[in-house]
């Protein structure tokens, strides 16, 4: 049981809990959507690794499965269980297992109404949106031994949204241009998130005066509110000015890198991968040497 959840997620037997399992998949996928009927079970169940999650009195409130092809799908929780953190349970149960299978990456298809949801959990799109059942779906994919590459703007904003929605109590930010992705609703709610969380958090921001004053007034309204949240300080040693560089890191290990910080393109890796060591202690140099910000004191947000 998630503490102050009241649900918990665990494996389901296939053969054992195949009633639970299509119980949740049926309100969900045929009741709700309209799926037909018939395309709800397929011939990987029986091969897939399920997980259920399940109310304090043991009713099946979600379900999701890994299969084969190492893919997650049918994801469904129920309407009065939204919100609520089961989806999340579900979808870290599933990429967990894939991580005991010794699996490099996993992929899904996302309902376009869930892109966010799954942007927020480390998966980047890739591809054009597509028909499944009768349903605009896009490809989404997570990379779990590495990095994975960040090409355009929709995968720059998942890999924002995803380092900013996983961090626990810190996030740190050298921003290298203007940048426009944290005005974003994907991104801006992020961020609000984080600040309105109940624990002791700080996100130390580095940014030339230029750049900061630049980013959306929302953003800057938020970084102005809550200064003791988001500390911001401006690098003065030429050689730190001269970084090129851009990254956006969090306290689990995350870290989305842009090599040219005025471009886009770079690469997302989760999770205290090795490779990201570095840059994290390079950023903090940085801090000790920057001089704090000035420039929000005079803006009139």
């Amino acid at each position: 049981m998630t503490p102050g959840s009241g649900f918990s997620v665990q494996p389901a037997d296939y053969a054992v809990q195949r009633d639970q399992l299509h119980g949740v998949r049926h309100a969900v996928f045929v009741s709700e959507q309209r799926v037909p009927a018939e395309l709800e079970v397929d011939a990987l169940d029986p091969l897939s690794h399920h997980v259920l999650a399940l109310d304090a009195d043991g009713r099946a409130i979600g379900a999701g499965r890994l299969t084969p092809e190492r893919r997650i799908g049918r994801m469904a929780v129920l309407p009065g269980w939204r919100s609520q953190g089961v989806g999340d349970a579900l979808l870290a149960a599933l990429v967990g297992q894939a991580r005991v299978l010794g699996w490099g990456e996993v992929s899904l298809h996302a309902q376009l109404p869930a892109r966010d949801f799954y942007a927020r959990n480390g998966f980047l799109p890739e591809g054009p949106t597509f028909q499944e059942a009768g349903i605009e779906h896009q490809t989404m994919r997570q990379r779990l031994d590495g990095a994975l590459r960040v090409s355009d703007r929709e995968q720059a904003l998942a890999a924002t949204a995803t380092v900013i929605h996983r961090a626990r109590r810190g996030l740190y930010l050298h921003l290298r241009c203007a940048d426009d992705l944290f005005g974003e609703p994907l991104v801006l709610g992020a961020l609000r998130r984080f600040a309105a969380a109940r624990h002791d958090k700080q996100m130390q921001v580095l940014a030339e005066e230029a750049d900061l004053v630049a980013l959306p007034a929302a953003v800057l309204g938020l970084f102005q509110r809550l200064p003791s949240v988001f500390v911001v300080r401006t690098p003065v040693d030429p050689t730190d000015v001269q970084v090129a560089s851009g990254r956006l890191g969090n306290d689990i290990g995350d870290c989305y890198f842009r090599p040219m910080g005025v471009l886009l393109e770079g690469e997302l890796t989760l999770a205290a991968h090795p490779r990201i060591r570095a840059p994290d202690e390079q950023f903090q140099r940085i801090w000790q040497r920057s001089r704090d910000c000035n420039a929000l004191r005079v803006l009139g947000i």
